[in-house]
């Protein structure tokens, strides 16, 4: 009922917005979950008024949307289409790159690839499936380990390194898909 009663002050904070990246409707949207929010989180005992705290939630909530749509705006990924071809194929940065050295071009795709893998791994994996993929395969500038040794060093079983290895590994390939 208060969030109902206070989607006008919603309306009121975001129009110091218009005019920006996003239309309308996705401020309002944003500006809805920092009502919700200030009525979750209100205590009328600090001594302020709902309307005071929740104009200040919204706005934090609007200016938190801004900010990380401004902190992605400066990446760009040689993998992004750009345009199209006479064929009306995707073209991308990366097939327009022009190197005299082909090796170049490999050694660029091989570093955006592991750094994308290495962002899923921190995503999507408990502290113990990264410390067995890390062993495993010598990932963060680590040596490769066996099985056993990873077990004997964790105190598990090799067979339970397995799963985890396994399950790790089906997670990270999973997190690579969506992005």
């Amino acid at each position: 009922m208060l969030v109902e009663h206070n989607l006008r002050l919603v309306a009121h904070v975001v129009k110091k917005y218009q005019g920006c990246d996003y239309d309308m409707e996705d401020l309002l949207s944003v500006g809805a979950i920092g009502l919700i929010k200030a009525v979750n989180t209100f205590n009328a005992d600090k001594g302020s008024r709902l309307a005071t705290y929740a104009a200040r939630c919204v706005e934090n909530e609007i200016l938190m949307l801004l900010r990380s749509s401004r902190k992605f705006s400066k990446e760009v990924s040689l993998f992004e289409p750009i345009g199209v071809d006479r064929d009306g194929e995707a073209v991308s940065l990366v097939d327009i790159l022009e190197t005299e050295n082909q090796e170049t071009l490999d050694t660029m795709i091989f570093k955006q690839d592991v750094k994308e893998m290495y962002e899923a791994i921190e995503t999507c994996l408990s502290d113990t499936e990264k410390k067995v993929l890390g062993l495993r395969y010598g990932l963060y500038r680590g040596k490769e380990h066996t099985q056993r040794e990873i077990a004997s060093v964790m105190g598990i079983s090799r067979s339970y390194v397995s799963r985890i290895e396994k399950r790790a590994i089906e997670k990270v390939r999973a997190e690579l898909k969506h992005s």
